[in-house]
């Protein structure tokens, strides 16, 4: 019958090349991690043998190992502070900053503002190292709190790119509506378009969360006390100028991945949208 319904449609076609090409990438990422993980569970006797060869006998004491050498606790609680409040304080003001320039982007000084800040892109860090550091240990700054600090204002040009291009498709309407009604800018802002920005808050937030913890090279120049060192600087205790540890560094980064894997695979979901969302306008 003409009108009749194929009994099986037809489904959407594959793309092989590319589903080789992203498994061929994939492998960029599955071979260091399996070379970490049988590593962290080899003797230092078996290091002579193949990398990527499984373990004769597995040793778990690398890990308690490594948990004593870098007081992970102590060192991971710091880690987690200085990654939760950079996050949090990247959040509240980042977006808030974001907004106030997409809602205005059609002026000339927001315009400026907008570039300037982007701008900030282009400049890399080994050019401005010097002058933080002086400036944090003059402003009494070289603590946790100015790493916190530091966090939010370098990531900022990234993510005011971000927010502006995923707040610039969020529907005008919304806001005008609510003005009708008589809402104030903060009102419109904490009641309609923070909870909008829950995609683009989970990817700035996750972006940041694994920058702020696994970052060696701020905590390394900013903290003065070693009782404020972060894990990636506790881990350096397996380097030495003639020899390294290399089973127990390998376990001890695997349980500096452990948290960040979780928190991940919380937030994976709203990650994607929100850069997919965000380079639309």
């Amino acid at each position: 019958m003409a009108g009749k319904l194929p009994l099986h449609p037809s489904r959407p076609r594959v793309n092989w090349w590319l589903t080789a090409l992203m498994a061929v990438l994939s492998l960029t990422v599955l071979i260091p991690l399996y070379f970490t993980a049988v590593t962290a569970l080899k003797t230092p006797d078996q290091l002579t043998g193949s990398g990527f060869g499984l373990p004769d006998r597995v040793r778990w004491a690398n890990f308690a190992d490594a948990w004593r050498l870098t007081d992970y606790p102590h060192a991971a609680l710091n880690s987690a502070l200085i990654t939760v409040g950079a996050v949090i304080l990247t959040l509240l003001t980042n977006s808030l900053v974001a907004y106030a320039i997409s809602a205005n982007l059609h002026r000339r000084l927001f315009k400026g503002l907008y570039l300037y800040f982007v701008s900030a892109l282009f400049v890399p860090f080994p050019i401005i190292m010097l002058p933080v550091v002086k400036q944090t240990a003059l402003l009494h700054l070289d603590n946790q709190l100015g790493l916190i600090l530091l966090y939010v204002v370098y990531g900022f040009a990234f993510n005011i790119f971000l927010y502006v291009g995923y707040l610039r498709s969020i529907p005008r309407e919304l806001e005008e509506a609510a003005r009708t009604d008589g809402a104030s800018t903060w009102t419109i802002f904490w009641r309609i378009i923070f909870p909008l920005l829950a995609p683009m808050n989970a990817t700035v937030g996750i972006l940041t969360c694994l920058w702020a913890w696994n970052d060696f090279l701020l905590p390394l120049i900013v903290l003065s006390s070693p009782d404020a060192r972060t894990l990636p600087l506790a881990q350096y205790v397996f380097q030495s100028q003639f020899n390294t540890n290399y089973t127990t560094a390998f376990a001890s980064y695997l349980m500096a991945l452990a948290p960040m894997l979780l928190v991940y695979l919380f937030a994976q979901r709203w990650v994607i949208s929100g850069v997919m969302r965000g380079a639309l306008k």
